[in-house]
């Protein structure tokens, strides 16, 4: 395990750099926390429940040298239904347009586990292997698994991380900027993702959704900004939350509506810290039968 962090400013850059750099993993390693840590801003929402991340989030690292496209992936998985054929076509797509991939683990994980998914993704460019939650495993086991994953075919690089502590996170900087090939900037260097405010303000209230619900409800819940007006002082954003039957639409909203104002009240707070103002949230609960594997529903909500 490295003892210094890498100065970035180190890094010779003579020609501009671009390139898209995805990140690869199972469920819950912590693809949306690297993601939001390497770009020091919550582009990805994070909760302790797996498939969180549905929908491919661009994240972009921009500097007078380079442009670094993230993209946070959903965890790789086996479909079951529309909705999870949708996020496992995002994971393909991922695979097509990419010049550096992450392959994200848990320190903890069994190596031929791992080693099986990663086989199985078949990558074809650079590959940076991210030993994550590096805290919750001992030195001489840390450097046990780093000599497995520096033996296997096809990995340039392992770098032991701890996303959630910000830890060697410069030095898997300076491994991206190594293998970025040479090219313009492909966004505006003002930008810091693809994706508009609106998509933003509803995954802060999906993430409410995961972290205070159970069972099937937040697999089943598509949050949709319908309405959003800027003010001088405050925007006001109207919200529609579907739920996939009439059963989970009570459960939402909770006893005498307890749950959905808890829900409505933290996005609230996610949303004026994101904007830097005050915001009057409207969020209304509807119901759209079995919209999760029904392809009309899916287009409309933009999968």
């Amino acid at each position: 395990m490295a003892k210094k962090q890498t100065d970035l400013k180190e890094v010779k850059v003579t020609k501009h750099h671009s390139g898209f750099v995805n990140i690869f993993g199972l469920p819950n390693v912590g693809k949306s926390t690297l993601l939001n840590a390497l770009l020091n801003e919550k582009i990805s929402i994070v909760t302790p429940k797996a498939q969180t991340t549905r929908k491919r989030i661009i994240g972009i690292w921009n500097d007078p040298r380079f442009q670094v496209v993230f993209n946070d992936t959903p965890g790789i998985l086996e479909p079951h239904y529309k909705l999870q054929e949708s996020m496992a076509n995002v994971i393909q797509e991922a695979m097509q347009d990419v010049d550096i991939a992450l392959f994200l683990i848990e320190a903890n994980m069994n190596e031929m586990a791992a080693k099986a998914q990663f086989d199985q993704l078949k990558f074809k460019v650079p590959v940076i292997l991210v030993l994550n939650k590096i805290d919750q495993i001992t030195e001489p086991v840390l450097r046990m698994k780093m000599g497995f994953w520096a033996g296997v075919e096809g990995i340039k690089e392992v770098v032991p991380v701890s996303a959630l502590k910000k830890r060697n996170l410069d030095i898997l900087k300076a491994m991206i900027l190594k293998y970025l090939p040479e090219g313009p900037a492909f966004y505006d260097k003002e930008h810091i993702s693809d994706r508009n405010v609106r998509f933003f303000m509803s995954d802060f209230i999906r993430e409410k959704i995961f972290l205070y619900t159970h069972d099937e409800i937040p697999y089943h819940t598509e949050v949709v900004v319908v309405d959003y007006k800027e003010k001088e002082d405050i925007d006001v954003i109207t919200a529609e939350i579907y739920v996939n039957r009439d059963s989970h639409k009570s459960m939402l909203i909770g006893k005498g509506g307890a749950l959905i104002k808890r829900i409505s009240t933290e996005a609230r707070a996610d949303m004026e810290k994101f904007l830097g103002k005050k915001v009057f949230l409207d969020t209304r609960v509807k119901v759209r039968e079995n919209w999760i594997d029904n392809e009309r529903s899916l287009k409309s909500f933009g999968y």
